[in-house]
């Protein structure tokens, strides 16, 4: 018998040993030890087969990652159908992603929000060494989680104690002076093997490839699982990440990365701030639990819960305006920014399965509630003393003006309360799967405007949303598929001070695909049409300098992604996205009816390819390669320019020191190379004052030990 926690493994109990005998990827929350996944909870909450999930989902196990040698969770979705990981480049400080054509991809950590959704971006930045897979939801996800946009979300998964003995330590070192430690424990902690540990830590530094900008870490996330016995489990999981330095965020003009000027291009490295006022940190505090219990073979209960905090501090000279064919000045604005942010989350759900004549049921019920408190500032000046050349960039001015001496011009306070009342059943009959989810939320959001006097607002709205799909599960391996889905989000954001509370932000999506696994066969094929339409979206407004609602935007396409395992020594994926989208409705001037959003290519397209060497002389050796094709995309909302498309390669080379000698057992040298022909680019452009310049060439050398 076994645990829920230990639902993968077979365990076995004496006086004096326990056996383990891993199953074939039972649980998610379980190392998968290869970069194809079949099962995911990602979508329904429940244990399913992907290849009888009604809908398109990417997972990115720890293996690919570890092969990749992501960086951030953004990275993890380089070669995942239908996202943009990197639209800001190395701007990039909370893993902004666009799905489907939306920007600002929710996140969720074990089932809970992570970094305040429903705000237009969520903040926050967890490092990927602490997860053990991370999964893209495309399309609407709000009948299972709540308040999140309709193009997709991120669900991650923390790792866990198994028991299992992990003993891994990794040491790596790369260019832009990178350097790294971490390490990776866990096991058996009672001689009666009721307790269960594992501990991740990390510590990072690098030069960025902006001049003097720079990011640096350290993090540790102790976890514990109890047993108290073969139907209960009840594991801890904690978490402290403090990045000194959190990265830059800034933009640049179109005129100078997109356009040529009389002076030429920007240089890649430029910095727009100056690094004698740059100031850059992040602190997250989280501690929660996940319990299960099985009241017998067919019905169990599990609550997730976790409280977290962030403080997040950012002072700037942040671009504005300015800069064009023949004028190489910019108007910057000296700005500091503060967010102090609690969360917390609790999800309980009761599992049911039963049969009702020849159809068997997987019945989910669930009830969840999120709080949440975003504390933020904005102070800002400006003015021509701030005016910045370029072509001659200097630093170390007399016109910073003392922190305390920057006026407030945005300040408010923002709670939020959220309930939903959920329930799922997928019903199976023969081969058809039909899934029919509803779920219901009632939100309640208090605004206390430090501008106006802390004047009140607010808002109370609820929602239904709905999902029903249908899928029929062919002998062969192939999987057809409808499903419509709907969402809803409470909109955090905020207007011009005194005005209305925004309205929530719904979505609605028609998706019709086919997935094919092979019988027998370790591969997973996807192919999706979709339609979804979003209103009341939000945007930001240039000349007010805060955000206003538009209106409503509709993006429709096609998606393909591969993931197999050809044979023993080569796998490969690839992914392919087509994504039309369009603004239907809007009052902004500067995002009209009838264009195409910017940053929102048509084409893009990946590939990876792993060969593993298993006999003779190069045994151990493992190569792999990949390319990513970005199509162009137009560089505002009135598509007056384009960006251009650009393609980036990557490599990696590793050697298994085991297989020249035992007494390197367990030693493993790797090389992974980004970008490999250190190709400049635009990443995207939003206006013509805010475009990005993609990462440069990133090369690192690691060495992992397991014993």
């Amino acid at each position: 018998m076994a645990a829920p926690g230990l639902a993968a493994e077979t365990v076995t109990r004496s006086a004096d040993v326990m056996v383990v005998i891993a199953q074939d990827e039972q649980n998610t929350a379980l190392p998968a030890g290869r970069i194809l996944a079949k099962q995911s909870t990602a979508g329904t909450k429940t244990q399913t087969p992907l290849v009888k999930t009604p809908q398109s989902i990417s997972v990115v196990t720890r293996a690919q990652m570890d092969t990749q040698r992501v960086s951030s969770v953004a990275d993890a979705f380089n070669y995942s159908a239908g996202v943009l990981p990197n639209y800001r480049g190395s701007s990039n400080r909370n893993d902004e992603t666009i799905v489907r054509g939306f920007r600002y991809a929710p996140k969720f950590l074990d089932g809970l929000s992570f970094g305040l959704i429903g705000q237009g971006a969520g903040i926050g930045k967890i490092d990927p060494w602490l997860l053990e897979r991370v999964e893209l939801i495309r399309g609407p996800a709000s009948v299972m989680y709540g308040q999140v946009e309709p193009g997709g979300t991120v669900i991650m998964t923390s790792k866990r104690p198994t028991a299992e003995k992990i003993r891994h330590v990794q040491l790596s070192a790369g260019n832009q002076r990178f350097g790294e430690a971490a390490f990776d424990v866990g096991g058996v902690l009672s001689d009666d093997s009721a307790l269960l540990y594992r501990l991740n830590g990390i510590a990072n530094i690098r030069q960025q490839v902006v001049k003097d900008a720079r990011q640096q870490r350290m993090a540790i996330a102790p976890a514990l699982t109890w047993l108290p016995n073969a139907d209960t489990s009840l594991t801890l999981l904690t978490r402290y990440q403090y990045d000194p330095e959190a990265g830059f965020r800034n933009f640049l003009p179109a005129h100078g990365t997109v356009f040529a000027t009389d002076a030429g291009y920007i240089p890649y490295s430029l910095n727009v701030s100056d690094p004698n006022y740059h100031h850059s940190t992040r602190e997250q505090i989280a501690f929660g639990y996940i319990f299960e219990h099985a009241f017998n073979r067919d019905i169990s209960v599990q609550q997730n819960l976790r409280y977290s905090q962030l403080l997040d501090n950012y002072k700037s000279l942040v671009y504005s305006t300015g800069g064009g064919a023949t004028d190489t000045t910019l108007t910057r604005n000296q700005q500091r920014e503060k967010i102090d942010a609690d969360e917390l989350g609790i999800d309980t759900q009761l599992k049911a399965r039963f049969i009702t004549s020849a159809v068997n049921h997987t019945l989910l019920t669930g009830l969840d509630y999120i709080w949440q408190k975003r504390d933020a500032h904005l102070w800002l000046n400006s003015g021509s003393q701030y005016d910045f050349d370029w072509a001659h960039p200097h630093y170390g001015g007399t016109y910073l003006e003392n922190d305390s001496d920057l006026p407030l011009v945005r300040g408010a306070l923002k709670t939020l309360d959220q309930v939903g009342l959920y329930v799922q059943d997928q019903a199976v009959w023969q081969q058809w799967n039909l899934l029919l989810s509803g779920r219901h939320d009632w939100t309640e959001i208090r605004t206390y405007e430090s501008t106006l006097n802390n004047a009140k607002r607010q808002s109370n709205d609820d929602d239904f949303t709905g999902r029903a799909a249908l899928l029929y599960a062919f002998e062969n391996g192939f999987s057809p598929y409808i499903s419509y889905s709907t969402s809803f989000e409470p909109n955090l954001d905020s207007g011009i001070p005194g005005s209305a509370p925004f309205k929530p932000t719904t979505g609605e999506q028609t998706e019709v695909g086919i997935k094919f696994q092979p019988v027998g066969r370790d591969t997973l094929l996807t192919l999706a049409l979709f339609d979804i339409t979003q209103k009341n979206i939000t945007s930001w407004n240039s000349k007010l300098k805060f955000n206003e609602q538009i209106g409503k935007v509709e993006s429709r396409g096609a998606e393909a992604e591969l993931h197999t395992q050809l044979t023993p020594a080569l796998s490969l994926m690839s992914a392919y996205s087509y994504t039309e989208a369009e603004t239907k409705e809007s009052i902004n001037a500067s995002s009209p009816a009838g264009n195409r959003p910017a940053a929102t290519p048509r084409h893009m397209a990946s590939a990876w390819g792993n060969y593993v060497v298993h006999h003779g002389p190069l045994a151990g050796l493992t190569v792999g390669t990949g390319v990513r094709y970005i199509g162009s995309s137009y560089g505002d909302n009135k598509g007056s320019f384009s960006v251009p498309h650009y393609i980036l390669y990557d490599a990696m080379v590793s050697y298994d020191l085991g297989a020249a000698s035992s007494q390197w057992k367990g030693a493993v040298l790797q090389v992974n190379v980004n970008n490999l022909t250190d190709k400049h680019y635009v990443a995207s452009c939003s206006n013509h004052e805010a475009c990005f310049y993609g990462v440069g060439r990133s090369i690192i050398a690691t060495v992992n030990y397991r014993w």
